[in-house]
């Protein structure tokens, strides 16, 4: 005999004491330790060899084993050392909820020769839940003709821990009329209870809010706290009156939904609404709440789920009677949950050995297995047989309801290659219940099977600029054989000498296969990867097959459009000219932009953001050229400033803008003024800030006319070239321009040659351009600058005939023409 172990830990281990330990056979004592709840993983519990009395190597020789009573292993032995250790933490809630001692039974199994001892682990309770209640806030309707004393019943906090850990009492917040009463319920539960402490006057005070706190006995303790609100009612003399203050009532499990339990009755004596009585429950537990449900006018009780004996065996269900003045009374309803045979045996493998070596010899442990049935009683009791006939039996175990198979017989695995064991377990309940589980034995084998891909390929999309470490997708290989020779690991393949490698940029876990992104991508950069993966088994020697992985980019916007013409910060975009004369529709300009995403994030679209004159102007949504929206009139301002709006078409959009100051011309005289003499400095307009223009022109005119008094022979001169100049180009004027365009040049100017710049820039064929140059100007000042159709002849003094027209006009020798020239084909290109 030995003695039993000391509830308390010491030094955070547990002293395992046995009660008696036999030395060969079936042990009919039970070896007892304790482990602390939500012990860590490897938390040493006892030396498993030094209680059976055996060395460390006779524990290893007899290939000792643990064999728990459930599905779950939650122990480990060492077999080298005979030290048992926690392999999983125990949560003694989930595993026993209120039930005390909480017990993990295991069997210790020793072969050659086969021996078992039955163990168990008590799983000691921790404080680590603290009480918590179902609702937040309650409100409580307390008629004003409460007389101190009166009792009020109150919300149940919920505490899943046990013992001194559970809910020990209850507070509320300091007031001036109520006090708590904390009480036993029968099966050791406390709940609490309102006492009035003051009369309550609702003139006085209409409401009275404090808080309600539940504090467990743990160390350090936990609480849960609720706000209570009371609401003072008129006086209502008359409470309702229940017909029984206790209901007890049997209902069998599985009863169908909807199910009635009981109906409860009160009465009252008032009349009107404070007679009207409403039935409620009082929520004084989660399981009450999800199981039952009352009638608020009749009072049945009815089944919300069907109530499971196995679960939970009685409820105890608070019912609450409120008349329509709010005064309220309560009755206990208790419900004993009657058990039935609905539970067949459940058969548990807990060990298998498959592969079996055919060498074994008799009376090798197969598998290990457990049948459990939930009912009680007879209902509960199980026998258990093997189903044909088979080179297996049976061996019944010291722990209740455990089992062995074992081999009876020599095995051949040229005769059988494997078995389908079948072991069926039946109740003793009328009518009796049974279940059967199947085992495969397979007999082992070499390793002859490579992995196979589900897939000879895949195709893996990613979205540029990922973050380093997104999910591309899982590569999955299988492999027929079992044991080592059947666990898959992945790897890349390493790319050939000289190859580009792409490992930089993807990873394959060696275990699930998934395929990450070791770094974000850009579409732009890299549209598309291949890499190799290899799965390899885990056999000796090991076998293994590849599978292409292709990676392609999908295209994100994340590139603004890129305005290529005019540059934002070039010259172009103040030179353009516009001639007065210019009708609705005329080309002004044409802006090109391009976009480094692909698809719809790269279509782009035009449009006018901002402009001196709105409608004046207008940009082509797909073309990007700049037009005039009406003819222009006399009344617009000179200077002309548009600012364009490119946007592409993806998700969100991305935009870019440029901008383009235009000039509107009357001729030479007007571009030279405004492009050569703007002063510095100052804003586009007139200098004088009424925005007309007239300041610029006599301020520029002025010293002109001061010249002009001064020397009468030098303005004679000028006249005289003139006249000279108009003469010449008097022919090509009359039928090209109108009455109020042809009085548009200024003194001494005159038209001295044509360029054709067709197909210059971004315009089409069909665009040319007449250049009109002054003779006497030695800065070659531009006139004005209008498209035209056809090609006109050039004239004598800037060309001769039967030369290229623009090779020619550079060449020339008259001074004038080639300045000029040089002006147009160093300017950016007018749209």
């Amino acid at each position: 005999m030995g003695l039993r172990k000391s509830e308390e830990p010491l030094s955070g281990r547990t002293v395992p004491v046995i009660l008696l330990l036999c030395v060969s056979g079936v042990s009919a004592e039970t070896i007892r330790y304790s482990v602390p709840e939500e012990a860590e993983r490897d938390f040493f519990v006892a030396n498993i060899a030094k209680d059976l009395g055996l060395t460390a190597e006779e524990l290893s020789a007899r290939r000792a084993r643990l064999v728990p009573e459930g599905e779950q292993q939650y122990l480990q032995l060492n077999q080298h050392t005979g030290d048992l250790f926690v392999q999983e933490k125990m949560d003694r809630e989930a595993l026993c909820g209120q039930s005390e001692p909480c017990l993990v039974r295991f069997e210790v199994l020793l072969e050659s020769p086969l021996q078992s001892f039955r163990a168990e682990v008590s799983v000691s309770d921790i404080n680590d839940h603290a009480p918590m209640f179902l609702n937040r806030e309650m409100i409580l309707k307390i008629p004003e003709s409460a007389m101190p004393g009166a009792r009020f019943l109150l919300e149940s906090a919920q505490d899943p821990d046990v013992g001194n850990n559970s809910l020990q009492h209850y507070h509320i917040s300091s007031n001036d009329y109520f006090r708590i009463s904390t009480l036993r319920r029968s099966d050791g539960r406390r709940y609490a209870e309102l006492v009035l402490h003051r009369a309550l006057d609702r003139e006085e005070r209409a409401e009275v809010t404090f808080s309600f706190t539940a504090v467990d006995g743990g160390s350090p303790p936990r609480s849960g706290t609720s706000l209570i609100r009371v609401q003072v009612l008129d006086i209502n003399d008359n409470i309702p009156v229940f017909t029984r203050s206790l209901y007890k009532v049997r209902v069998p499990e599985n009863s169908a939904e909807d199910t009635l339990v009981v109906g409860v009755s009160a009465s009252d004596l008032d009349a009107g609404k404070n007679g009207e009585i409403a039935y409620s429950i009082v929520p004084n537990s989660e399981e009450n709440h999800q199981t039952f449900k009352i009638n608020p006018e009749t009072g049945q009780i009815r089944l919300k789920n069907p109530v499971d004996y196995e679960e939970t065996k009685t409820y105890e269900i608070d019912v609450q009677a409120t008349d329509g003045g709010g005064l309220s009374a309560h009755c206990k309803v208790l419900v004993e949950v009657v058990d039935v045979n609905d539970n067949a045996p459940e058969v548990t493998i807990t060990s298998l050995t498959s592969p079996l070596s055919e060498a074994a010899p008799p009376q090798t442990v197969v598998a290990l297995y457990s049948v459990r049935d939930r009912d009680s009683g007879d209902n509960g009791r199980t026998s258990c047989e093997l189903l044909g006939d088979l080179p297996f039996s049976i061996v019944a175990l010291a722990l209740a309801d455990s089992y062995a198979l074992v081999t009876a017989e020599a095995l051949d695995r040229e005769h059988h290659a494997e078995y389908n064991v079948t072991v069926r377990a039946r109740d003793a309940g009328v009518p009796a219940l049974s279940a059967a589980q199947t085992l495969l034995v397979r007999l082992s084998d070499v390793n002859d099977n490579a992995p196979i891909f589900t897939h000879a390929s895949y195709t893996m999309v990613l979205r540029e600029n990922e973050p380093a470490g997104t999910s591309l997708g899982l590569v999955s290989a299988m492999d027929a054989d079992v044991g080592k020779n059947a666990r898959v690991s992945y790897a890349l393949v390493p790319p050939e000498p000289g190859a580009a490698t792409v490992a930089s940029f993807v990873s394959v876990d060696a275990d699930s296969g998934a395929v990450r992104a070791l770094r974000p991508l850009d579409y732009e950069e890299v549209r598309a990867l291949q890499v190799v993966v290899r799965a390899v088994d885990g056999g000796s020697p090991p076998l293994s097959a590849e599978a292409v992985v292709r990676v392609e980019v999908r295209d994100e916007n994340d590139n603004a459009p890129v305005v290529l013409h005019p540059l934002p910060n070039s010259s172009a975009a103040a030179g353009e000219l516009v001639p007065r004369w210019a009708r609705a529709g005329y080309l002004v300009a044409k802006v090109v932009a391009v976009d480094a995403d692909s698809g719809q994030n790269a279509w782009l679209s035009y449009e006018l953001a901002k402009a001196t004159e709105p409608g004046l102007f207008r940009v082509g949504l797909h073309s990007g050229e700049v037009r005039t929206a009406r003819a222009v009139a006399e009344r617009d301002a000179a200077r002309q400033r548009l600012v364009v709006l490119v946007r592409d078409s993806g998700q969100p959009p991305r935009s870019s803008t440029v901008t383009l100051s235009l000039a509107l011309l009357e001729g030479f005289s007007d571009a030279f003024l405004q492009l050569s003499h703007a002063p510095a400095g100052k804003p586009e307009g007139d200098g004088d800030g009424d925005g007309d223009g007239d300041g610029d022109e006599e301020n520029l005119l002025a010293p002109y006319l001061v010249a002009s008094l001064c020397s009468v022979s030098s303005l004679f001169l000028f006249a005289a070239v003139a006249f000279s100049g108009a003469k010449l180009c008097k022919g090509r004027l009359r039928g090209r321009r109108s009455p109020a365009s042809a009085h548009g040049y200024a003194a001494g100017d005159v038209c001295s040659s044509f360029a054709d710049v067709a197909g210059a820039g971004t315009l089409s064929a069909a665009y040319g351009y007449e250049v009109c140059l002054s003779t006497g100007s030695g800065k070659s000042a531009l006139q004005f600058l209008r498209a035209v159709l056809p090609r006109p002849p050039l004239p004598q003094s800037c060309a001769e005939a039967g030369k290229p027209r623009d090779e020619e006009l550079l060449s020339h020798s008259q001074p004038a023409c080639e300045g000029e020239l040089n002006q147009v084909r160093t300017a950016p290109p007018y749209v």
